[in-house]
């Protein structure tokens, strides 16, 4: 009997064991589930408030940002001439570059050069000067608390030349595009 009463509670000592064992298994699996949780979470929020990742659709900014690349964006701060940034456009998102800021004067000639305070405005970035379609009246004063913007891709880009999405205000700025993540070929600044 002796060596039953010491076999079953060897049994019942490993069945312990297994099952504090079990439970610090469980307790483990939970708080990673958990922490990754709270990761996901935190990402999420930086994505959407601070940094948000959009997919380019269109060619308004070619040579800059073609069809499908995916970018990243900044937000906060004030936005300068040259910037390329992210906008709410009724229920779309639309990207273009900053070329004057308020109170400033715009112009664009016959060939397309673009004149910011009567000053041309040098852009390595354009490929093709164009006017483009417009109905603002030339030259035009950027108002108060807004952004003129244009499309790197001039011939087809809809942009602060024409009164259906005029000048852009500060309210409706996503960010700043400062990063491309995809192609991976392509991945770098966005200038």
């Amino acid at each position: 009997m002796g060596i039953e009463e010491k076999t079953l509670g060897e049994l019942v000592e490993k069945e312990l064991q297994k099952e504090k064992h079990k439970r610090s298994h469980r307790r483990i699996v939970g708080g990673t589930i958990a922490a990754l949780i709270v990761v996901m979470a935190v990402v999420a929020l930086v994505a959407v408030f601070l940094c948000p990742v959009l997919q380019i659709s269109g060619d308004s900014m070619e040579d800059t940002l073609r069809d499908g690349d995916v970018v990243v964006a900044v937000n906060g701060g004030g936005f300068r001439a040259g910037d390329v940034i992210a906008f709410y456009y009724g229920n779309d998102i639309l990207l273009k570059r900053v070329i004057a800021t308020s109170g400033q004067w715009v112009d664009i000639d016959e060939d397309g050069t673009v004149y910011v305070d009567n000053q041309p405005v040098e852009e390595p970035y354009v490929s093709e000067k164009t006017r483009g379609d417009y109905d603002i009246e030339l030259p035009y004063q950027v108002p108060e608390g807004k952004l003129f913007v244009l499309g790197d891709h001039r011939s087809v880009s809809i942009d602060s030349r024409s009164r259906a999405v005029g000048c852009i205000e500060k309210k409706m700025i996503i960010g700043k595009i400062v990063f491309r993540v995809w192609p991976l070929s392509d991945m770098g600044l966005v200038r």
